[in-house]
C-alpha cells in the first residue's frame, strides 16, 4: 500500500495541513508513553516509512533524521509512568498525544489517528485501524515517538542499570520481569500494570 498516496488524497478533499498523530510505549512495565504530532510536506518522500515496530533499530534512526529533516512541523508529547499511574494508560496517552497536537506551530486541517480520538482538540479527527500502515504522516508520528522513547529508556538505564532499560525499553522481556524479582521496581515502573502489581514486591527508592 503507498502510504504517501493516502495522505495526497485526504489533501485533495480540502485538508491541505495534515498532522499525522501516534505514539510510543503503552504496552512496557516501566517509562513513559510517548506521542509525536507530525505534518510532512505534501512532496516529502523517503523510501522505507513505516510502522515503526517493523524497522530495524538501526534503520528507524536513519528515517527519524530524515523525518525531521523534511517534516514541515513536529510536536511531541509525554505521560510519564506517575500520571500512567494515576489516570491510567489510555488516559495518559490521549494526554500525550494532546500535547504533541497542541505544541505544532502549525494549525493542522486534520488528524490522522492510529485507531484513536482525542477530546478536546478543535480539529477535524479521523481515527485509522492500523493507521501507522496505511498513511505516511502516521507511520512518521510513529518513528518519531518510538525513537524519542527509546532514547528515554537509555537515559534511564544509566540511572538504574540493574534493568537493562537499554534493552528491553521497559516491556515485559523475560529478562526484565527477573530483573524486577531479583531488585523491586524502581521509581519508573508503572506499578499499576499487571507485571509489577502481581509481584507484590517492595518498592525500590534507590
Amino acid at each position: 500500500m503507498d502510504l504517501y498516496a493516502h495522505d495526497d488524497a485526504v489533501r485533495r478533499k480540502g485538508f491541505r495541513i495534515l498532522a499525522g498523530v501516534d505514539e510510543a510505549g503503552r504496552g512496557p512495565l516501566a517509562g513513559p508513553v510517548v506521542a509525536a504530532a507530525v505534518v510532512l510536506n505534501p512532496g516529502f518522500r523517503v523510501e522505507g516509512v513505516r510502522d515503526s515496530k517493523k524497522i530495524p533499530e538501526k534503520e528507524r534512526q536513519q528515517l527519524f533524521w530524515d523525518i525531521v529533516a523534511g517534516a514541515a512541523d513536529i510536536g511531541i508529547g509525554i505521560s510519564d509512568s506517575s500520571e500512567i499511574d494515576s489516570i491510567n494508560i489510555l488516559n495518559a496517552t490521549k494526554k500525550a498525544m494532546y500535547e504533541a497536537i497542541t505544541s505544532l506551530a502549525l494549525k493542522p486541517s486534520m488528524l490522522l489517528l492510529d485507531a484513536i480520538t482525542i477530546p478536546s482538540v478543535d480539529i477535524t479527527q479521523t481515527p485509522i485501524i492500523k493507521g501507522d500502515a496505511k498513511s505516511a504522516s502516521i507511520a512518521a508520528a510513529s518513528i518519531i515517538a518510538k525513537v524519542v522513547r527509546d532514547s528515554i529508556m537509555k537515559r534511564y538505564h544509566s540511572m538504574y542499570p540493574v534493568y537493562n532499560f537499554h534493552l528491553n525499553k521497559g516491556y515485559a522481556t523475560k529478562a526484565h520481569i527477573k530483573c524486577i524479582l531479583d531488585n523491586g521496581p524502581c521509581p519508573i515502573h508503572r506499578t499499576t500494570f499487571q507485571g509489577v502489581l502481581d509481584m507484590k514486591l517492595p518498592y525500590n527508592n534507590f
